[in-house]
């Protein structure tokens, strides 16, 4: 039986992870210190008696013995990483050191969840791997963005320097049950919004677009990068390629939510993407993976969580 560690685990993603694996006959290691985790996240999974729970910050080094690393940890809507941008600086960047340390001694497989945010305010579209971004380092998102990036520099260095044996993975919009509802992100904001009957805030003029990946489709990515047997070490994006402007979105959660809210129109945010849509050839070339879990179906699993949660 092999021991994962999750860092991340009580996230968004990171506990359908962890449940995902628990499913496959791992020993899971959830660690995460709850500032973005919710243990709510995870309740199901307490008591299983291959599921353990730490708390603690990455940024702190941990000694412990495992054979996989999925470092998802890092707040990673724009509410939570902004709210202290040094913290999330350095979780991507010194908390990736110290997880690169564990997979060096231990000579762990180590994945990271990096995201589509490297790319910035693409000027590529779709964007594939090889594009170097356009990224304002000193605007409000760069504490997410380039620590991101600095954590890909790291992965990548301790390949070539340790043959540490990693995988670099980038997330684009990715959305399912356990999101916050005060997250900041556009499908919770919308959700929470309709089912209150509240005026759905679209920032900007509602043309500009994204591309949405149903949670349980990205831990699918995540784990057969993790497993490839190839030599492909990524970077590889995950998400799903079709795209959907912010105002149509708007009015299908509308629909799907049977509200009778109202659109609401506001400044666009400094630096917000124009576009953001992966170009996923090289995963389904290299992973033969691609999302398969509709927009529609997907949003009446979230709408039907947030009831419940709300």
């Amino acid at each position: 039986m092999k021991t994962v560690l999750v860092t991340g685990g009580a996230g968004f993603i990171g506990s359908h992870l962890c449940a995902e694996l628990l499913k496959r006959g791992k020993y899971v290691i959830c660690l995460d210190n709850f500032f973005t985790g919710s243990n709510r996240n995870i309740q199901g999974l307490i008591g299983n008696k291959n599921f353990e729970v730490m708390r603690h910050d990455i940024i702190q080094p941990i000694f412990l013995e495992v054979d996989e690393i999925y470092n998802l940890a890092c707040p990673a809507s724009p509410v939570h990483y902004q709210f202290d941008p040094i913290k999330t600086l350095l979780t991507s960047t010194v908390g990736m050191f110290n997880m690169l340390g564990i997979a060096k001694r231990c000579r762990a497989k180590i994945l990271q969840a990096s995201t589509s945010e490297v790319y910035g305010n693409a000027m590529v579209h779709p964007q594939p791997e090889t594009y170097w971004g356009n990224v304002n380092c000193l605007g409000p998102r760069a504490c997410y963005d380039e620590g991101k990036r600095v954590a890909e520099t790291f992965m990548v260095d301790y390949f070539k320097e340790n043959k540490v044996n990693i995988r670099l993975v980038r997330i684009f919009n990715t959305y399912g049950p356990h999101m916050a509802k005060d997250d900041g992100r556009v499908i919770s904001n919308f959700i929470v919004q309709a089912l209150l009957n509240k005026p759905l805030t679209v920032y900007g003029d509602g043309s500009h677009t994204r591309s949405f990946c149903y949670v349980a489709d990205m831990v699918d990515g995540f784990i057969r990068m993790m497993e490839n047997r190839e030599d492909f070490i990524g970077p590889v994006n995950l998400g799903n390629p079709e795209e959907i402007s912010i105002a149509a979105l708007a009015k299908k959660i509308i629909a799907l939510a049977g509200s009778s809210s109202t659109i609401e129109f506001r400044e666009l945010p400094e630096d917000d993407p124009e576009r953001r849509n992966p170009d996923i050839s090289l995963a389904k070339k290299k992973l033969t993976w691609q999302p398969t879990t509709p927009l529609e179906s997907g949003l009446k699993k979230t709408i039907a969580y947030f009831k419940e949660t709300l």
